[in-house]
């Protein structure tokens, strides 16, 4: 997850990966599944947000980001069993991240149900907290966030459940489906290859102009509060989408080269589409969110 919404093919080796940090400990290999939340690191220049990914994030995904694992990974060397067992590569013992510590408290506070994904999703649903985040948004920019655990179960409840739904949002978010209420005209040309989507004029953001054939509108304003990292999510999928070339190098970078990977020349216009949906389904869930009173 190079940034927001935009994926990159990653050659992970530590020869040319600058700064792995510990992601080998969190996704070892592609078979092992694992999430993370990410959130702005110290120092950021931008506002606090926070994305949840379930693939290698980059430092910059989110500004300075810090990255926190529902699981981790420990590497255990493999003792061949027989003269026929013929695996010699590493196996690796899945770890919680959520420690005893914080299940023990929350099952005190909430109930005995309570589970170490719940408590996780519960942190997820409450870093989006429009209070937290206005409350503490000096502290958010010079530390790592802290969290309390809410006096009510029926408001860690609603953070942990609201936190699934927008994992599920956030995650998978290249299968949602289109936002219903767009308005796209020339989407059925078969032409969709993007060169650089822009706006019709600077303040209109109800359109977007695709590519010479395609453009969509009737985007619901709402779509545009959704804002991660400095910019609307929207936004990154027009600002990374677009086809630029290195100065220095000279490489150029395509982004139709990866709907074509994926086999399927819409990807670029049906992940905007998708987005726009993403956007405003997860504004209706941080706006239902609890009020917390931050004392």
């Amino acid at each position: 997850m190079y940034r927001p919404f935009f994926k990159q093919n990653l050659y992970f080796n530590n020869s040319l990966v600058e700064r792995p940090g510990q992601n080998k400990k969190l996704f070892p290999n592609s078979e092992l599944h694992n999430v993370v939340i990410c959130a702005t690191g110290k120092g950021a220049s931008k506002d606090f947000s926070v994305l949840i990914t379930n693939v290698v994030p980059n430092l910059d995904t989110l500004e300075k980001a810090q990255c926190f694992p529902l699981y981790y990974y420990e590497e255990r060397a493999k003792e061949q069993m027989n003269l026929f067992d013929q695996s010699e590569g590493p196996e690796y013992i899945q770890r919680d991240a959520i420690s005893d510590f914080i299940l023990k408290q929350a099952k005190e506070l909430y109930g005995k149900n309570v589970t170490k994904e719940d408590i996780f999703y519960y942190v997820y649903g409450f870093l989006h907290s429009p209070d937290y985040r206005e409350r503490f948004s000096s502290d958010l920019k010079k530390m790592l966030p802290r969290l309390p655990l809410v006096e009510q179960p029926k408001d860690f409840w609603a953070f942990s459940n609201a936190g699934r739904k927008l994992a599920a949002l956030h995650i998978d978010y290249e299968k949602v489906p289109a936002y219903e209420g767009l308005s796209i005209s020339g989407g059925d040309s078969g032409f969709y290859k993007v060169e650089k989507m822009r706006f019709p004029k600077k303040d209109q953001k109800d359109s977007i102009i695709y590519n010479s054939q395609i453009s969509i509108s009737n985007i619901p304003a709402a779509a545009y509060e959704y804002v991660v990292n400095g910019k609307s999510a929207i936004e990154w999928v027009m600002e990374r989408y677009q086809i630029t070339t290195h100065k220095e190098s000279g490489i150029k970078n395509d982004p139709n080269d990866w709907a074509d990977e994926q086999e399927n020349p819409r990807y670029i216009l049906d992940l905007l589409c998708s987005v726009i949906n993403v956007s405003v389904q997860t504004v209706e869930l941080v706006k239902g969110l609890p009020k917390v009173e931050m004392g």
